[in-house]
């Protein structure tokens, strides 16, 4: 007979933002402890309130399995002496298995005969097991920031107040660290009345509820949900709903009511991201939105309460935003005081890194790379004007009042800036678009201007940092070099960008050579930021559910240009799966691994002395200069076609050629023509990395 086990752990208010990797990892945590522990169980779900991680697990098996399985010991001839008695080594096996000599038998593995225990042992009740399985789980869990509190002798996130462990009906009772276990939970903070008494699992969610406690999130984000989308309705508009907000609100709260408030419609007035910001950055508040999606001076915050004095709460969140709103206004009226330029200036001021100098230096180098895209590119002069002229203000806004207070507004505030003193659409955007991607999941600049500068942008932070050597170790990356590397590879794939790695880190990096700042030889800093694009633009495609041998097989034999790599490993990929695959896969392979004992490709016609290798020379010059030709032109599909037809002469020339022969010149011209098939193939990948799925 199975039971239900539930597992609460009650905290002081874990923060928000750790909660939802919590659950998982809880979850993850306990079925591996079960599965370990040999407990059956039908499923296991997690549940979380600001004050209480909670572990239930549904039809859980009263007894542990019983345990039978064979344990490999030492070899037969290390087992015993010439006199059939035992080793040290097999003495040493049986303490650790509490066997006697007898209890062990001799089995042959793979031809060799080993001693072997049957090793047998009974189930134990859950309910005992529980006992040392369930406090593991406590102390097992880990959050971003933990420490000790108390006299406790695990980290948590907050002090853990309480434990009820119930199977059924009954009490799994264990002292962690003079944390009892008891049958008694906590209502709302607020509003329930005393501790409330768990008789058996069944009970715990309505009684939860009658205590003003919702304990499953996903009914709290559907509650959520529905009541914002009723009050924007009653308002004639539609809630701007905000996942992460949501997500984020949702494990504030154990009872969540929302209610709708107002503002001074003059407020409007301000750009639609001025007012935004407050409500969602730092109050909470959903925006809501008319029909036309323009901005109503309306919000709606979710208060940890039920419906009573409701109008109390309304006026007090109105309060807070009409203060945040008249800040805004007040630093948008003086803002526009001042132009953008005289606040580039002011970035003469102010320090990006003490090595790497001002936010104005930077701005200097942004300009230098991107006018370097721009031509390479091949801009239009009107377009590099308004590039140079982005360049130059793009970090402006930065010393502005809005974004000094409100620092998500950096770059929203620079475009609205800009276009409010008269500057080209196309220079405001960049000035915009320059920031993007800003995370994962994140729109790319749509337009060229803004693309060029947010590479420009990127790439100057992680060739300054790589040229004074802060560059990430582990887990640290102050400068968020992966997410900007990440980023320029978004935008190049978005874009269908082709853009040479090597002369952009060359351009990038000749800055800091001209201050004489380089902490290295320049040509390994510039391998080093090579390899850090290549690590970041594996992980990218692998995101997208690409094979990563297909990825190796490419960017091992060639990665400069991010978006042919990228065009390769689309065209391999298919490739791999079709049936030619196989067909030569082996053959080139054999090729592959004898080209790279050649010291050169360099081929004499004369020393063909056989047959197989005139026709294997004839058919690679054949096809070599198609093939050259279908590289160039991106033409992957049918490169890969021609490599086909060199199957047949490869095969003759392995069936039919001694390639290590005596004679050094026919051996080296042999392996140079090996070498120069191999040299055409990387043009396109490393086959010898590609798994092949028998």
């Amino acid at each position: 007979m199975s039971k239900d086990l539930l597992y609460e752990i009650g905290t002081e208010e874990i923060p928000a933002n750790y909660m939802p990797a919590t659950l998982k990892q809880v979850r993850n945590i306990s079925e591996e402890m079960l599965k370990n522990n040999r407990i059956t169980f039908e499923g296991i779900k997690t549940y979380g309130t600001p004050r209480r991680i909670v572990l239930f697990v549904k039809g859980i098996a009263e007894q542990q399995e019983n345990l039978e399985e064979l344990v490999k010991g030492p070899s037969k001839k290390a087992a015993y002496d010439e006199n059939g008695n035992p080793s040290k080594a097999l003495l040493g096996f049986l303490k650790g298995q509490k066997a006697e000599p007898g209890d062990v038998f001799i089995k042959e593995l793979s031809g060799v005969e080993y001693v072997y225990y049957k090793k047998q042992e009974e189930g134990q009740p859950v309910k005992e097991v529980l006992k040392t399985i369930l406090p593991d789980i406590l102390t097992s869990i880990t959050f971003p920031k933990s420490m000790k509190w108390g006299n406790k002798s695990f980290r948590f996130a907050r002090p853990v107040r309480w434990l009820v462990p119930v199977l059924g009906d009954e009490l799994i009772s264990f002292d962690k660290d003079g944390i009892q276990c008891s049958r008694y939970t906590k209502g709302h903070r607020v509003l329930s009345e005393g501790s409330i008494e768990i008789n058996s699992t069944s009970e715990y969610f309505d009684k939860l509820r009658a205590g003003f406690v919702i304990a499953d999130q996903e009914e709290r984000r559907i509650i959520i949900r529905k009541q914002c989308e009723e009050l924007a309705e009653v308002k004639g508009g539609e809630v701007l709903m905000d996942e992460e907000l949501l997500e984020e609100i949702v494990y504030l709260v154990e009872y969540p009511t929302a209610l709708i408030g107002g503002f001074d419609a003059e407020y409007l007035k301000l750009p639609k991201e001025a007012v935004i910001t407050p409500m969602k950055e730092h109050q909470r508040y959903f925006p809501v939105i008319d029909k036309n999606n323009n901005l109503m001076n309306y919000f709606i915050t979710v208060r940890n309460g039920d419906s009573r004095f409701l109008e109390t709460v309304q006026e007090g969140n109105e309060k807070v935003l009409r203060a945040r709103l008249a800040d805004a206004n007040f630093f948008y009226s003086e803002d526009r005081k001042e132009s953008l330029d005289k606040c580039a200036e002011k970035l003469k001021n102010v320090v990006f890194q003490e090595t790497l100098g001002t936010i104005y230096d930077k701005t200097q180098r942004i300009a230098a790379i991107a006018e370097y895209l721009a031509t390479v590119s091949g801009l239009s002069a009107s377009g590099k004007k308004n590039l140079l002229r982005a360049a130059y203000l793009c970090k402006a806004d930065l010393v502005t009042n809005m974004v000094k207070e409100f620092d998500e507004l950096q770059g929203i505030m620079g475009r609205e800036y800009a276009l409010l003193q008269g500057e080209d659409c196309e220079v405001a955007d960049a000035i915009f678009e320059h920031y993007l991607p800003r995370f994962a999941g994140d729109i790319t600049p749509t337009t060229p201007n803004g693309s060029i500068l947010s590479i420009s942008d990127k790439m100057d932070t992680i060739s300054g940092c790589f040229a004074i050597g802060i560059q990430p170790t582990g887990s640290q990356d102050p400068y968020a070099l992966r997410r900007q590397a990440i980023g320029i590879t978004s935008i190049i794939l978005e874009d269908n960008i082709h853009l040479s790695l090597s002369h952009l880190t060359d351009n990038s990096l000749k800055h800091f050579v001209a201050k004489g700042i380089l902490k290295g030889d320049g040509d390994s800093i510039k391998g080093s930021i090579i390899e850090f694009f290549r690590q970041r633009f594996k992980n990218v495609m692998i995101d997208r559910g690409i094979e990563y041998d297909v990825i190796d097989a490419v960017i091992i034999a060639q990665f400069d240009d991010i978006y042919d790599s990228y065009l390769k490993i689309q065209e391999l990929s298919k490739w791999k799966h079709r049936d030619e695959f196989m067909k030569i896969l082996g053959s080139f392979n054999r090729v592959s691994n004898l080209a790279s004992k050649a010291s050169s490709p360099e081929i004499n016609e004369s020393l063909f002395t056989e047959e197989a290798e005139l026709e294997l020379y004839n058919a690679f010059n054949k096809s070599n200069a198609k093939f050259v030709n279908y590289v160039d032109n991106r033409e992957y599909e049918k490169a890969l076609e021609l490599m086909i037809t060199l199957k047949k002469p490869i095969d003759d020339f392995f069936d039919k050629i001694m390639v290590m022969v005596e004679d050094e010149g026919i051996r080296n011209n042999r392996l140079g023509l090996l070498k120069s098939i191999g040299n055409m193939m990387n043009r396109i990948a490393d086959l010898g990395v590609i798994v092949v799925n028998k």
